[in-house]
């Protein structure tokens, strides 16, 4: 069994531009994510899937020097971008997806969720639909065959840009499951769209990191701010967006 992680990137983000590459404690944003994200024991490889768009050679390059495999691809159409990043890339049997825009990834939470995916049989698990766990800790995984199968019918542009909702809006035909926690943290804010959310994530990593390069959300939920939420969101999206 093999399993595939891809990581979306790109230079373009409407509200943030270029944040992947914005220094975090004197490293690109996009590589303090990695080196978390490798503290995970069961993402396998790591594909960094950025778009063609000139601007976004620099984080090809970034994941290259970094150790990652790198595909680029389309810039709207993410689900053909990772359905073609698997197949240069693949074989595999499940793939992990994750997003360029959480600096703060908890690797014991993607390794709970791949472990749930694997133990249940699913054809896809996410913390995502029915979120209990801050935005920014948010992972999904997929049956690699299907998630081909989606790329070759998905129609409808939200489900091309966004990936999986083929999967959890047809509950019916596959089979979906969900991890969750707890405790409720489903308004707080971990992610990285705005300057606001990347000053959190600055404060968070100045706090932390120098003493402790592992720190645990546990150490997050301590500091000032970590409750912060989002006043103009109304909700819980249906699934992560195109990261960043």
């Amino acid at each position: 069994m093999r399993i595939l992680t891809i990581l979306q990137a790109r230079m373009s983000s409407t509200r943030l531009p270029g944040k992947v590459m914005t220094p975090l404690l004197g490293q690109p944003m996009m590589a303090r994510q990695i080196e978390r994200l490798r503290r995970a024991r069961r993402i396998g490889e790591l594909v960094v899937a950025t778009s063609v768009e000139p601007g976004d050679a620099v984080v090809e390059q970034c994941a290259l020097e970094l150790g990652c495999l790198a595909y680029r691809g389309p810039l709207v159409d993410v689900l053909g971008r990772y359905a073609d990043a698997l197949e240069q890339h693949g074989p595999a049997d499940h793939v992990v997806r994750v997003t360029a825009d959480c600096p703060l990834a908890d690797w014991r939470v993607i390794d709970r969720v791949i472990e749930h995916h694997l133990a249940t049989g699913a054809d896809y698990t996410s913390n995502t639909v029915e979120r209990t766990y801050p935005k920014g800790l948010d992972v999904e995984v997929v049956r690699a065959p299907l998630l081909l199968q989606a790329a070759r019918e998905a129609e409808d542009p939200y489900e091309r840009e966004h990936v999986t909702p083929f999967f959890y809006f047809r509950p019916e035909r596959f089979r979906i499951e969900q991890v969750t926690q707890g405790l409720d943290q489903n308004l707080w804010r971990w992610t990285v769209d705005t300057p606001a959310d990347f000053a959190f994530t600055r404060s968070v990593y100045e706090a932390l990191y120098p003493t402790r390069p592992d720190f645990l959300s546990e150490d997050i939920q301590a500091l000032p701010g970590a409750t912060r939420t989002d006043p103009d969101d109304p909700g819980v999206p249906p699934a992560p967006s195109e990261s960043p």
